[in-house]
């Protein structure tokens, strides 16, 4: 089983690539969601983030307020350091077991990790390939804006990432997303045939 990685810039596309992998048939975990979870209260990584964020950061109910905790992050490239340096440890703790478990129940072909940060954490240096997805700066920013974020906000989300031309580096597979959902979907059917040949080991 291929341990392969999905990323891309925010608002790049990744999302909906992972949604049609799944549906052909592909194990995807979602990283980033799982980024989340682990800050809930009693999880891995809440107390840490708490003590380190503060109680502004609570909600009434005594959640993470993912909104007040980004407003922190997002303007502060320490911080936003900090939280990755607590939150992306487990996080990758939990990755490598969810491929060895999908391994030891007979997952076949290959099986993604999907994050928008597997470049910057240094995580696609442990997969067996990196599947990278795009589009133009303008349609992130269209999207993102789409999405609610504010005029200054959706540069910054931006910025906090490295920059999608540094991602493509490190593709093993690169999926355009910037035309229609359909032009989308045939390269990544074409990518899961390739994966299902014999001869599937991607390599850049």
């Amino acid at each position: 089983m291929l341990r392969l990685g999905l990323t891309g810039g925010i608002a790049s596309g990744k999302t909906a690539v992972a949604a049609m992998l799944r549906e052909m048939g592909f194990a995807v975990l979602d990283a980033d969601s799982l980024a989340h979870k682990l800050t809930e209260p009693g999880q891995a990584a809440y107390d840490e983030v708490v003590r380190e964020f503060g109680a502004s950061i609570l909600d009434t109910d005594a959640r993470v307020n993912r909104a007040k905790l980004a407003a922190i992050v997002f303007a502060d490239p320490a911080k936003l350091a900090r939280l990755n340096a607590i939150v992306h440890p487990r996080v990758e703790t939990a990755v490598h077991e969810q491929f060895a478990e999908w391994s030891r129940n007979g997952a076949r072909d290959a099986a993604f990790v999907e994050a928008a940060l597997l470049v910057e954490a240094s995580y696609h240096k442990n997969l067996d390939g990196l599947v990278v997805t795009w589009c133009r700066p303008e349609q992130q920013l269209e999207r993102l804006r789409a999405r609610g974020f504010s005029d200054e906000d959706a540069p910054r989300r931006i910025a906090a990432q490295l920059p999608v031309a540094e991602k493509l580096r490190f593709a093993t597979e690169k999926i355009d997303c910037s035309g229609s959902l359909e032009d989308t979907r045939t390269q990544v059917a074409a990518l899961a045939a390739k994966l299902r040949r014999p001869s599937k080991k991607l390599s850049s």
